[in-house]
């Protein structure tokens, strides 16, 4: 066979190909419609299971505390970066934008829903970004992750919660995808967006450090085990192919960013000293805090296997099955073909390094897991398409694909649970430390008790909890301007109409109403809730509602006038 005519003839086939079979970017980035196509049907899933019915989970205090922030901005647009109690300040800035949309201006209008929405984009976010590494990953191992990032029950929760854990994740992940497009064409436009996607994790939440120094770390053991093959120049000669022009362009537009989120735009310039002397607290809060203190293997008890009491089983040990599988892939470099080694053996380490350190943190939190998750996510990806590849023959193949598929199912199944069914229940380990659904219950009963007073919203109300222990009652009083909050009982003080507090300071309540109190000042109170009395802020938190007997009486002619009208009506 003459070699030039067959290379003629290959060059014939090649360009007889359909022209349509794959969209062809400027950077050299081919994505097959298949790959978009399925990969958009993940976007519309992960849409479908985040976007429904935001309101319906009570505000978790974290939420609420995040929400009191933006409504300052939103009203006074103003922004003072605080690096003793609060995390970054992109969640704030970034819901500016649906609540400009929305048309709210005022703390008191904003919804869970206006709130929510940006968790909700940014988790979405994570499918489509997944459409930059399809070259690398592999077109197929690209879906299956886009699958499971859309279904993952702690994906989906989270990505539902108001606070910065989703946007740190999504921010790091641009940051890798870009950082990997910048490797395969050295455009200074990736270099840029890399440097943008660092100043916006950086930006967002003290964690980055956990995955900054994970990536870095995970960037040297790639090139180190490159450099084995290349010999030992390899490691030299890949860092010196990064043009000083670009890495200076990564570290300004990273510098830039971050500074002008922390400074408030310039407003306030302190705010980029404290982004950095923050990590003192952090650090000092990791070490000591035992309030969230658990053992190292939290996270992988509650990804593994997690039951309590009579709920369900939770499990996304198959996510954590197949990232094992796409681990010991990238290492081997076996199982695959037509995928980029280096970024699979860069998300590798990047993973199993962030989850060491993770789990070595004394400190946890559920949705701290996102970061390490994620990873796990991408390395299940390639896991699972290595596996199915491994079967023997078709039939193999199809058993094989077809329990992935089952797996895939009983993900999806579980993650409607979590943010439909048990959103605020404590035997689903995505639930922390969460309000329970009574305090529906009191803001409605307030609300009620304000429409008979005749100063209305305007009517003060005194809430008692030690500690600052009342979050979210912040965000659900929003539309009450005269809110006392107190830590403990203060005798002095004139008691409010509504008084709803701590049964921890029962005692100290009764005895300033009824005894400390002139017999001549001294006014009835009435229990605010039905029977049993008491409300549940959370597990093991009660609260005691009192209201004033004469309010008590205006509410109930006011309910015993509206009866008749609707008796008439029906």
């Amino acid at each position: 066979m003459n070699p030039v005519r067959h290379s003629e003839d290959k060059k014939i086939a090649i360009s007889k190909k359909k022209p349509c079979q794959y969209s062809h970017m400027s950077n050299g980035m081919k994505w097959s419609k298949k790959c978009c196509v399925l990969i958009l049907a993940a976007i519309i899933a992960a849409i479908a299971l985040r976007l429904p019915l935001l309101e319906q989970r009570p505000m978790h205090g974290d939420e609420a505390v995040h929400a009191v922030k933006f409504g300052d901005l939103l009203e006074k647009g103003l922004y003072t970066y605080e690096p003793n109690e609060y995390h970054g300040p992109t969640l704030n800035y970034f819901t500016l934008i649906p609540a400009w949309l929305s048309r709210t201006y005022e703390f008191k209008d904003l919804s869970e829903f206006t709130l929510r929405i940006v968790p909700v984009f940014f988790g979405v976010c994570l499918v489509l970004l997944l459409l930059l590494l399809a070259d690398g990953l592999g077109r197929t191992a690209a879906v299956c992750a886009a699958v499971l990032t859309a279904v993952s029950p702690a994906m989906v929760f989270y990505s539902r919660y108001y606070i910065q854990e989703m946007l740190l994740v999504c921010f790091t992940f641009g940051a890798i995808t870009s950082g990997y497009r910048y490797t395969r064409n050295k455009n200074i436009t990736w270099a840029l967006l890399t440097g943008v996607f660092l100043g916006l994790a950086h930006a967002t939440k003290e964690t980055f450090i956990i995955a900054f120094d994970s990536m870095l770390l995970a960037l040297v053991l790639t090139l180190l085990l490159q450099s084995r093959r290349d010999g030992s120049g390899g490691f030299i000669k890949t860092v010196r192919a990064v043009k000083p022009s670009h890495f200076i362009a990564v570290v300004a537009a990273a510098v830039v960013v971050s500074a002008l989120f922390y400074s408030s735009f310039l407003s306030n310039p302190n705010g980029i000293v404290d982004s950095v002397r923050t990590y003192a607290t952090y650090f000092d809060r990791a070490r000591q805090n035992q309030l969230h203190e658990h053992p190292w293997y939290y996270y992988l008890k509650i990804l593994i296997y997690s039951r309590y009491d009579s709920g369900p089983i939770w499990s996304e040990a198959l996510i954590v099955f197949l990232a094992v599988a796409g681990f010991i892939v990238a290492i081997t470099k076996k199982g695959l073909s037509g995928v980029n080694f280096h970024l699979l053996r860069f998300v590798a380490f990047y993973t199993l390094i962030m989850t060491v350190l993770y789990s070595v943190i004394r400190y946890k939190t559920p949705w701290c897991l996102l970061g390490f998750l994620h990873g796990m996510i991408l390395l299940a990806g390639v896991g699972a398409v290595a596996i199915v590849r491994l079967a023997p023959n078709v039939l193999g193949r199809a058993f094989i694909s077809l329990l992935l598929v089952a797996g895939g199912a009983h993900l999806t199944w579980q993650g409607y649970l979590g943010s439909y069914k048990f959103y605020a229940d404590s035997r689903s380990p995505y639930v922390y430390a969460h309000p329970t659904t009574d305090v529906f219950t009191i803001a409605r009963r307030v609300e009620e008790i304000a429409r008979a007073h005749p100063d209305g919203y305007e009517m003060p109300i005194q809430v008692i909890c030690p500690e600052d222990d009342y979050w979210p009652l912040p965000w659900y009083f929003r539309s009450f301007p005269r809110v006392g909050w107190w830590n403990k009982v203060d005798e002095n003080a004139a008691a409010a109409p509504i008084i709803i507090a701590s049964t921890s300071v029962e005692v100290e309540l009764t005895n300033k109403l009824y005894e400390i109190t002139p017999p001549e000042e001294r006014q009835m109170y009435l229990f605010l809730f039905d029977k049993p009395y008491y409300m549940w802020l959370r597990p093991k938190v009660k609260l005691l509602g009192l209201v004033r007997k004469d309010l008590w009486d205006r509410f109930q002619r006011q309910i015993q006038s509206i009866q008749p009208q609707t008796t008439g009506e029906k």
